[in-house]
């Protein structure tokens, strides 16, 4: 029995490794966020094996049911929609069960937006903070009080339409001069990475309204 933990392409399919391919062929079952998101994936690769959609507003409920069919013998695989799961997405709750009950957890190396879109930004990578989404309304300010005086460079997940919005925090808390990377579409047909100070890629994104999925990359603050 054990638990495979399976990055799945954030865009491109062919961004997929063959030992997750081999997996997903192999095992009992896979833990999907959205069975048909994950469905054109498998038909793409062949894989037949049975789906089960595992997603935040179920998986509280479907987590000892799973730990059951594992400790009954099964393998089963964990996908997200695109990426690793647990990394912004549901799987922490399942790994986490996993360990408490003494069953084997393995994560695959693949897919994951934040790191493209650091190596490319052109922003120190040494050193950097995955912050993930800021929280929507309680605790933002608080965050960004203390984002603002981190000094590694920081890591954001953001959607479309609220963008300006954080980028407009990010100018009023950070200094509308520290330098970012706007990366969208990471390994699409329309990727796209704008670089500068907040203050000029906020300007941009006001004028031409992005699409897709986004990771903010901000430089730390200058000691």
């Amino acid at each position: 029995m054990k638990l495979y933990i399976v990055p799945t392409p954030i865009g491109n399919l062919e961004d997929i490794t063959l030992r997750a391919i081999k997996v997903l062929k192999s095992v009992d079952l896979i833990l999907a966020e959205d069975t048909r998101t994950s469905g054109k994936l498998l038909k793409h690769y062949e894989i037949a094996t049975q789906m089960q959609s595992h997603h935040m507003h179920n998986e509280h409920k479907t987590v000892q049911g799973i730990i059951q069919k594992l400790k009954s013998g099964l393998n089963i695989a964990l996908i997200s929609d695109a990426g690793t799961p647990a990394i912004s997405d549901p799987g922490f709750l399942l790994t986490r069960t996993c360990v408490e009950n003494e069953i084997n957890v393995e994560c695959l190396p693949g897919a994951t937006a934040f790191v493209p879109a650091l190596v490319n930004s052109g922003l120190p990578n040494d050193k950097f903070v995955f912050e993930g989404f800021l929280p929507v309304k309680k605790g933002r300010q608080t965050r960004l009080l203390i984002l603002a005086e981190e000094p590694r460079t920081i890591i954001l997940y953001e959607s479309p339409h609220k963008l300006i919005k954080t980028l407009s925090n990010i100018c009023e808390y950070f200094g509308e001069e520290r330098q970012i990377s706007v990366s969208r579409e990471l390994s699409k047909l329309f990727e796209e990475t704008k670089r500068g100070t907040v203050k000029n890629v906020l300007e941009h994104y006001t004028d031409h309204p992005p699409k897709g999925e986004i990771v903010v990359v901000v430089s730390g603050k200058s000691k």
